[in-house]
């Protein structure tokens, strides 16, 4: 750019619409309210990643590819979708060329605002696990625009609990207090929820963004007193920790009332983790719902259509990730729990309802699952009861075979 150029746009900013644009920007920085602590994190979170207004949707060329955004490599949302790539790669017809219908592919990220800001934006992202209470708080304070109808969820999953991993010489939380605290990468749902439950617990940490090597290296120096994780449990690395020579304990987050709003009560116990937790004791937590997400493509469109393959594929093989060999939060999974302010994905919908025609027909005696279904179940209660019911009856079959 010449100097003359270079004059010109600075001067271009001293016009009255840069100016006024300037007083809109100022004023709506200074009045805006924000809806509270986790929506100012979230906001925040979504300005270091983007800066600007977040892009438009690209989308994949490639029509046989389902993108997956996971947690971090530890955790156990991303062996979960390990599991679902897995089993879905077998059992299907392949081309000439070896190529299949389907396929899952993971894509890692750090959780939390930016694995969200990921599936709205990025070419080949379709799916990703997240937690509920962060994607409604991303919604309601609008960090990404209106994404009530960018989103849909295919089902809700499991729980993802806290684990407060400490120093010795930390025996409460109130220890904790102006203390160095690894709360993982920075935007990651340890980060914005970790940050929210210790402010609404009173405890004011030095909180810092560190990965979990780089935080379990500070904590055996004694450069950091803890790091808090947010996973299903169990989580590997937690399982390779030994207590005698890390000199690590997991600290207890009691359940209060002023937690109730977000949090949900849980526990961790010496079948979770053998070598930390001695056996008999329970170490009380707090967790959160987590749900399947997905992107809202338009009806017809390929990805829409290659969205309906594999929830389709999902749910008829769901019974496969409940044994042996697959992460054990598959089994709190109910696919017909319904979330509540969200829309479900069309076609997990007409599945779940064709399978509930199903369990009431069988409950019957009869063979015909087309049959209209019971009018008097209607409520999502009685749907759930029925679908468990299918489920059970579906077992028996196929044991009796």
């Amino acid at each position: 750019m010449s100097r003359q150029e270079r004059a010109g746009c600075r001067n271009s900013l001293k016009t009255p619409t840069r100016r006024r644009i300037a007083w809109g920007i100022l004023a709506a920085v200074l009045f805006a309210a924000p809806v509270d602590a986790l929506a100012q994190s979230a906001r925040a979170g979504a300005a270091s990643a983007h800066n600007e207004a977040v892009p438009r949707k690209q989308v994949s060329e490639n029509r046989y590819t389902a993108g997956f955004i996971t947690g971090p490599p530890y955790s156990t949302e991303f062996a979960m979708v390990q599991d679902i790539a897995t089993v879905l790669a077998s059992g299907q017809k392949t081309g000439p060329h070896g190529e299949v219908a389907l396929r899952v592919l993971p894509m890692v990220g750090t959780g939390g605002v930016r694995n969200i800001s990921d599936l709205l934006t990025l070419a080949g992202a379709d799916m990703a696990i997240a937690p509920v209470v962060l994607v409604d708080r991303l919604r309601d304070a609008k960090t990404f625009g209106d994404i009530n109808h960018k989103l849909v969820y295919i089902t809700l999953l499991h729980t993802e609990e806290f684990h407060l991993l400490v120093r010795p010489e930390i025996k409460s939380l109130d220890d904790l207090a102006g203390k160095t605290v690894s709360l993982g990468e920075a935007d990651s749902t340890e980060d914005v929820l970790g940050r929210e439950a210790f402010d609404t617990l009173g405890v004011k940490v030095n909180a810092v963004n560190l990965g979990l090597d780089a935080a379990l290296e500070r904590m055996r120096r004694g450069q950091a007193s803890a790091v808090l994780l947010l996973s299903g449990k169990p989580i590997k690395p937690l399982l390779a920790l030994n207590t005698r020579l890390d000199n690590l304990r997991l600290l207890p987050i009691p359940y209060s009332q002023s937690l109730q709003r977000e949090f949900l009560p849980s526990t961790l116990d010496h079948a979770d983790y053998p070598n930390i937790i001695a056996d008999g004791q329970k170490v009380e937590t707090i967790a959160i719902q987590s749900a399947l997400f997905a992107y809202n493509w338009p009806a017809g469109s390929p990805r829409y259509d290659l969205l309906e393959n594999f929830t389709r594929s999902f749910f008829s093989r769901f019974s496969e990730f409940l044994g042996d060999g697959h992460a054990a939060k598959w089994r709190e999974v109910n696919l017909a729990a319904r979330l509540p302010g969200w829309q479900r994905f069309g076609p997990a919908e007409h599945w779940l309802n064709l399978q509930s025609m199903g369990a009431d027909a069988a409950r019957n005696g009869s063979g015909n699952a087309g049959s209209a279904p019971n009018p008097a179940a209607n409520s999502s209660e009685q749907r759930d009861q029925l679908f468990r019911e299918f489920l059970q009856w579906r077992d028996r079959q196929q044991q009796g075979k």
